[in-house]
């Protein structure tokens, strides 16, 4: 029997859950369930004004960093900080569902500073960027 998304979200939080705890996030399960796209599950990482919300369905999807009011996805924030050539390891491809997972975290420990120890202008600069990127067109963007 295929596990249910809330199962293998449940699962591979292990991989996240040390980089999280020891900057004094804990975890809250959020809503899961039938939906039209298929089952999900959701859940955040918070800490005080800071919150990390993350989405399942058939694997690790949506990623989005919230600070303050300030809230970025995970693709415009390694793009901001790494440029278009990355070095970030999520999002990636496998069939293991963890990995997805195990990625974010490795992200998180070598990239996410401005999110889990910084101050929120630092990460209010990084939004900021992230925003007037996205003003660019698609054409422009390109070297």
């Amino acid at each position: 029997m295929k596990k249910q998304p809330i199962d293998i979200f449940r699962e591979a939080r292990h991989a996240i859950d040390p980089v999280l705890a020891q900057h004094g996030f804990s975890f809250q399960e959020g809503t899961s369930g039938p939906s039209s796209g298929g089952e999900y599950a959701s859940g955040a990482y918070v800490n005080g004004n800071r919150k990390l919300e993350l989405h399942y369905r058939s694997s690790l999807g949506l990623v989005t960093y919230h600070f303050d009011k300030a809230s970025l996805d995970h693709t415009a924030y390694m793009r901001v900080l790494l440029g278009d050539k990355g070095g970030n390891k999520y999002p990636g491809f496998s069939d293991d569902p963890v990995a997805a997972f195990e990625s974010l975290a490795y992200d998180l420990e070598h990239f996410a500073t401005a999110f889990l120890e910084g101050n929120f202008e630092e990460f209010a600069r990084i939004v900021k960027t992230a925003e007037e990127w996205n003003k660019i067109s698609g054409f422009a963007r390109l070297p």
